[in-house]
């Protein structure tokens, strides 16, 4: 498989979903978001499971290492409840940790919310020995998903807070994937000038 068509894994995270309670909205709205925000063609890989820690695990190893994706992004199983193991998950499969995107998420939904200081989203690298992959854990509702990847914007659409999003496109390049870009007014990418490829013909 080509490392050089942007792969792009979806997991929500939910008993209730995966067990047919209700119907998932997590991969639903990541799914809309990334059609508005990347202009690069992409394609997802998608899994609904339960919050079972050994799952989780088994999920993000299969995504990065044998679907060879090059972004995870997980909803769901963040909060302080005993259910919630997202995050161990999440740390136990990765080699690094980037700590700046759980940090900004945070400070995001504290515009909103004081419970956001309950959440404990984060963000890792995996890496194995040909390919690596950044995997973030997003909140679980479909409206804090859009805001902590787009930030926020007054009515003019000029950004008071900056989205995770922004980042992830230089993050994937410095990890050996492809070269992501975004539509500027749903997220403008940021990446060195040094960085910058000129637009194609």
């Amino acid at each position: 498989m080509r490392d050089d068509v942007l792969v792009i894994g979806l997991v929500s995270i939910s008993d209730r979903a995966s067990g047919g309670v209700y119907a998932d909205q997590g991969i639903p709205a990541l799914q809309d978001w990334l059609a508005s925000a990347l202009s690069t063609p992409f394609r997802v890989e998608t899994r609904l499971i339960p919050d079972e820690r050994r799952q989780i695990e088994a999920t993000l190893v299969e995504l990065v290492d044998t679907a060879r994706c090059h972004l995870v992004l997980t909803t769901g199983g963040t909060g302080p409840a005993r259910r919630d193991v997202t995050p161990e998950a999440t740390l136990a499969v990765g080699t690094k940790e980037m700590p700046g995107f759980g940090e900004q998420m945070r400070q995001i939904s504290l515009r909103f919310v004081p419970t956001a200081i309950l959440s404990r989203q984060l963000a890792v690298i995996r890496e194995t020995s040909d390919h690596a992959a950044l995997i973030m854990n997003l909140p679980g509702q479909p409206k804090a998903i859009k805001e902590t990847l787009e930030g926020l914007k007054d009515a003019a659409g000029q950004q008071l807070v900056g989205g995770i999003f922004a980042a992830v496109p230089y993050c994937v390049d410095l990890i050996g994937g492809p070269y992501m870009e975004t539509h500027a007014a749903v997220c403008q990418a940021f990446r060195p000038k040094s960085a910058i490829r000129p637009p194609k013909e």
